[in-house]
Formats: C-alpha cells, sequence, structure tokens
C-alpha cells in the first residue's frame, strides 16, 4: 500500500476573513491524496510575521516534502493544471449564457407543449439569450458602454446609445419571450442587431482589431469575433423570423 503524502498548508483564517485561496489550496491537497497539515494564521500580525520568516508576499503557502510549492495557483501549476490567468481571453461565459438559456427554452417547450423539440424553443432561446445578455450589461452600465464605445459604429456618433443599448436589448427580449407588442420588440430588435453586426464585421474582419467584446459586459474577457457576430445576426434573424410569420 502506498505511504500517505503529507502537506503543510499555511492560510490566513481570522474572524474577519477566511483566505478562499487557502481553502481552494486545502481541498486540491485532499483530492490529490494528500494528508494535510493544516496551519490557519488567525492574526493579521500572525499572517504578517509568517510571510516576513519565509520571504513571500502572499498567503497560502504550501509546503511537500519539506520543499515551498507556493500559493494557490503555484499549487495549480506543480499538479500540471494550468493557473488561471484573469487577463486571459476566453469564450466561458458565453458559452455558459448560451448553454443556459437553450436548456431554459427546452424546459420551457417542454412545460407548454409536452416537448422540448418545437419551434417556440427556437424562438424562447434567442429571447431568453437576449435576456440574459442583457442583464450582464446592465449589472455595470457605465463599464459596458465605456468597452461598446471601442467598436460600435452608431454609439461612436451618439454616445447615448451604449447607455440605451443594454435597455433596449432586455425590452426586446422579454416582448419576443411573450409575444406580445411585436410592433415594437421587431424592429427594435432588427435595429440593434444590424447595427451591432456592421460593427463587429468591420472591428473584426476589416480593421482587424483585436478588442473584448462587451457582449457579457464591460468587464468581459471574450474576444470580440465570430461569437459576438453570431449573436447579432441571432438578433436580426429572429427579428425577421417574426416578422415573416406575422405576415
Amino acid at each position: 500500500m502506498q505511504a500517505t503524502r503529507k502537506a503543510t498548508l499555511y492560510r490566513m483564517v481570522t474572524p474577519e476573513h477566511t483566505c478562499p485561496y487557502g481553502l481552494k489550496a486545502k481541498d486540491l491537497l485532499e483530492r490529490k491524496g494528500f494528508e494535510v497539515e493544516d496551519h490557519p494564521l488567525t492574526t493579521r500580525e500572525e499572517t504578517d510575521r509568517f510571510k516576513a520568516e519565509h520571504g513571500v508576499k502572499s498567503t497560502p503557502q504550501t509546503f511537500i516534502d519539506g520543499e515551498r510549492v507556493g500559493g494557490f495557483d503555484d499549487l495549480q501549476r506543480h499538479f500540471g493544471k494550468p493557473a488561471n490567468d484573469p487577463n486571459e481571453p476566453t469564450y466561458g461565459p458565453v458559452i455558459a449564457v448560451f448553454s443556459m438559456t437553450a436548456l431554459m427554452a427546452l424546459a420551457a417547450s417542454h412545460a407548454v407543449y409536452g416537448t422540448p423539440l418545437t419551434m417556440r424553443a427556437a424562438e424562447w432561446f434567442i429571447a431568453f439569450s437576449m435576456c440574459v445578455l442583457a442583464l450582464l450589461k446592465l449589472q455595470d452600465v457605465e463599464s459596458f458602454s465605456s468597452m461598446f464605445l471601442g467598436y460600435d459604429l452608431l454609439g461612436r456618433r451618439w454616445v447615448r446609445y451604449a447607455y440605451a443599448y443594454p435597455f433596449l436589448e432586455g425590452i426586446a427580449g422579454v416582448l419576443m419571450v411573450a409575444g406580445a407588442l411585436d410592433w415594437l420588440s421587431i424592429p427594435v430588435a432588427l435595429f440593434i442587431g444590424t447595427v451591432g453586426a456592421v460593427s463587429v464585421f468591420k472591428a473584426v474582419y476589416v480593421d482587424k482589431r483585436d478588442i473584448k467584446c462587451a457582449c457579457v459586459g464591460g468587464s468581459s474577457k471574450v474576444p470580440l469575433g465570430f461569437v459576438s457576430l453570431t449573436e447579432n445576426v441571432m438578433m436580426v434573424a429572429m427579428a425577421l423570423w417574426m416578422l415573416a410569420a406575422h405576415h
């Protein structure tokens, strides 16, 4: 039988603050089969003293076989896992939104029609996506507008449009979910979707710019590109579909 490996962990645990990375480090070590000798640093003074003694700038700190591995990111790399880079471009947020809204649409269709596979489910998917994307933008309209103005053609000419966009997207999405006031939701979705698609196409494929997309909010690390273009094209397609369905 293989002997249990041991690791020593020093992490901040005070009445005011329990370090989340300390908890993550402890969990990762235990999942890797280590017996963790846990040393909570219960005061700011104790934490500062530990950092000074070991010449480190932060906690938690992990030691394996007497050798210092480092903080949580260092521990991840020690086990062959890439550490999280908060500045690295990622499509993760968009994938999460579209996956969830697709499941919501299928669930709603099943609840109403008894089957998830309906044309209404496809319509709800786009409408739910518009609502959720608007919600993410509305969390910080100021931050969204700053990023949006980096590439939107109409926003650059009329700054107030950057502030209005999340509200327009949300209103159109809600009305499309309800199937109400088509005379309002269709032109709004058609307008913002068309302007958005042209703006993204110009920025990415004409100007060849490497910038971030504001589609999931102003703190987004999602690259401006095909996914952003698809989002706008979906809005246009939804508007045209509804327009054709009512004529």
